[in-house]
C-alpha cells in the first residue's frame, strides 16, 4: 500500500471515530415518560413537584421530584451531592443523568431562575 493510501485510510478512520464518538456524547431532551424508558443519558426539563414532597438530603444525595409541564407526570430525582443554589427560586429545573431503580439518578443539575432574567429586562 502507497503512503497516499495508508495516510487516506487513516484519516477517514479517525473521522469515522470522531463522529461516532460525538454522536454517543449527545445527551438529547426528552420528557418524564421517555426518560423512564431509555436506558441512556438523557436531558429532563421539568417544575419542582413540591406538593406534598419536601427536596431534602438523604446522607450526600440530594433528593426531590420533578413535574413535567405538560403531562403533569412526575419522577424522584436523586442527585449524589449538594442541594443547588437558588434551587428553591428555580423556574425550572433540568436534571442530566439516566433512570433506573425507580429514580433518575442525575449526574448534573441545572437551574433555570427567572428573576435574575427579570431583574436585567427593567434596566
Amino acid at each position: 500500500m502507497n503512503r497516499k493510501a495508508l495516510l487516506a485510510v487513516l484519516l477517514l478512520a479517525f473521522v469515522g471515530y470522531a463522529g461516532w464518538s460525538f454522536v454517543n456524547s449527545l445527551t438529547p431532551y426528552v420528557g418524564i415518560t421517555a426518560a423512564k424508558k431509555t436506558s441512556g443519558s438523557v436531558q429532563v426539563k421539568g417544575l419542582l413537584d413540591d406538593r406534598g414532597r419536601i427536596p431534602h438530603m438523604e446522607g450526600n444525595t440530594f433528593v426531590f421530584f420533578l413535574r413535567d409541564e405538560e403531562t403533569n407526570e412526575t419522577m424522584m430525582v436523586r442527585y449524589k451531592g449538594a442541594k443547588p443554589d437558588q434551587f428553591d427560586q428555580a423556574h425550572h429545573i433540568v436534571a442530566v443523568g439516566k433512570y433506573h431503580a425507580g429514580a433518575f439518578h442525575a449526574e448534573k443539575l441545572l437551574i433555570k431562575c427567572p428573576s435574575k432574567y427579570e431583574k436585567q429586562k427593567g434596566k
